[in-house]
């Protein structure tokens, strides 16, 4: 399933390595705090390339499984004072088994109708969660406290920061040793072609399963993570433009690449904040949070419509053909 697992830095990654490790000593709190939503989004943003752009299966449900992570770690906590890592399996666990029974669809359904079952898990999700605030009396969303490990306690956002910068550096070679090893090209060729999989004697319903599964995990532990960081869990924050935006993360960054993933979910997580930077230098434009709503969403819109039509290979396309032209005699 894996090749071996590699944790050397060369050039350019060993730069980005240092640099990432010595900016939280450079930067403010709110930019402390908008790298570390980067890298929480990195990891559902992986979890979704390696089953959409490696698998070639298409999911909607993203947002779904991020709050069944979230409310696995809410519910352990609360209903059994569970240990923190002991919630994250749980979160690990519920998303693998939402993935499993989920993924079964997939054996028979392609394309929109596939879409629309992965859909049906989001509100299936929601409504539960939603079922749990209001019979336990968490109207206004249930409180996570701080995780402990070994009597250390995470809390502040260069800490959060460090943590989860950790983490995503783990689940992306992880994830790249998966993407490079046989199960990676199994993939690929069930994405490429189902038939010429089968005549090459994959397994292409296990192939598919294995996808699903493997990437509602990661995206569950990294609600789980979420649901900590945040120290705060509501329903609300589970909605369908969610899953649209870590759609538009691995579409953005580049469709079948773990790098591309991580671009594309750097760029759609600072893009609303660079919106309200513009909108607020134009007071002109009167009601400034109605204003600022509309073109946030018009904007994302539009953003995604070009990407499409114009750059289908995403930021890292954008970024190869430059690295040509500056490299060529």
């Amino acid at each position: 399933m894996f090749k071996r697992v590699s944790l050397r830095f060369r050039g350019p990654s060993l730069f980005l390595l240092v640099a990432a490790l010595i900016f939280p000593y450079v930067a403010s709190q709110f930019q402390i705090d908008v790298a570390t939503q980067v890298l929480l989004s990195s990891l559902g943003a992986i979890g979704l390339m390696l089953l959409t752009g490696y698998a070639g299966q298409i999911s909607l449900g993203h947002a779904g499984l991020i709050a069944a992570g979230a409310f696995s770690v809410a519910i352990l906590t609360k209903e059994f004072s569970s240990p923190p890592w002991l919630c994250l399996i749980g979160a690990t666990f519920t998303g693998a088994m939402l993935g499993l029974l989920f993924g079964l669809p997939s054996l028979r359904l392609r394309g929109l109708y596939l879409a629309v079952s992965t859909l049906a898990m989001h509100f299936i999700v929601v409504y539960l969660g939603g079922e749990y605030e209001t019979k336990r009396g968490f109207s206004t969303g249930i409180l996570v406290d701080p995780p402990s490990f070994a009597g250390y306690v995470i809390q502040s956002a260069k800490q959060w920061y460090y943590v989860l910068l950790g983490i995503a550096i783990g689940v992306f070679i992880l994830a790249r040793n998966l993407a490079q090893g046989p199960t990676g090209r199994a993939w690929r060729i069930v994405r490429t072609n189902e038939t010429v999989a089968e005549a090459l004697g994959v397994r292409v319903d296990r192939s598919k399963l294995l996808a699903f599964v493997i990437s509602s995990a990661i995206t569950s532990f990294a609600g789980g993570l979420f649901a900590y960081y945040r120290g705060f869990v509501s329903i609300e924050a589970f909605s369908i433009y969610l899953s649209i935006q870590y759609v538009a993360m691995v579409i953005v960054g580049g469709m079948g690449s773990l790098l591309g993933a991580v671009l594309g979910a750097a760029f759609v997580t600072v893009f609303p904040y660079l919106i309200e930077a513009l909108v607020m230098k134009m007071s002109f434009l009167g009601d400034q949070a109605g204003t600022l709503f509309a073109i946030n969403y018009s904007a994302f819109g539009i953003l995604m419509i070009m990407f499409l039509i114009f750059e289908p290979k995403g930021i890292l396309g954008v970024l190869n053909r430059f690295s040509k032209k500056v490299t060529s005699p």
